[in-house]
């Protein structure tokens, strides 16, 4: 018999194991409180991501359903987001978005002052 408190199912898990954003959060310290901070992190980058990839306003009851299925889905994102560079992706997918959104908008800006022939 172990005479130690240690759980025989625990797994140790080292900061260089994981992402770079979950081992800012702490995950491999405090797991459940980091899971849930890296979960808050997909969510806010999804949502960013989402609302500059669609301009769009949506109804109301699109705009429940879609953000819903963004909360359900970022659950798997989320597991991912362990090991592999989900935020820091999203991240970068929002960068690009906010250059194209800015490039466009000068664009339309340019068309708007031109004189029409």
């Amino acid at each position: 018999m172990n005479g130690g408190s240690t759980n025989s199912g625990d797994i140790a898990v080292t900061q260089d194991q994981l992402s770079w954003t979950a081992g800012m959060l702490g995950i491999h310290e405090y797991p459940i409180t980091g899971f849930w901070l890296l979960y808050a992190a997909v969510v806010i980058m999804c949502i960013l991501v989402f609302n500059m990839g669609f301009a769009r306003k949506l109804p109301l009851l699109k705009n429940v359903i879609v953000y819903s299925a963004l909360l359900i889905g970022a659950l798997p994102l989320t597991i991912f987001a362990i090991g592999m560079a989900v935020v820091e992706s999203l991240f970068a997918a929002a960068v690009v978005l906010a250059i194209y959104r800015l490039r466009l908008k000068r664009h339309k800006q340019e068309q708007n002052q031109q004189p029409s022939a």
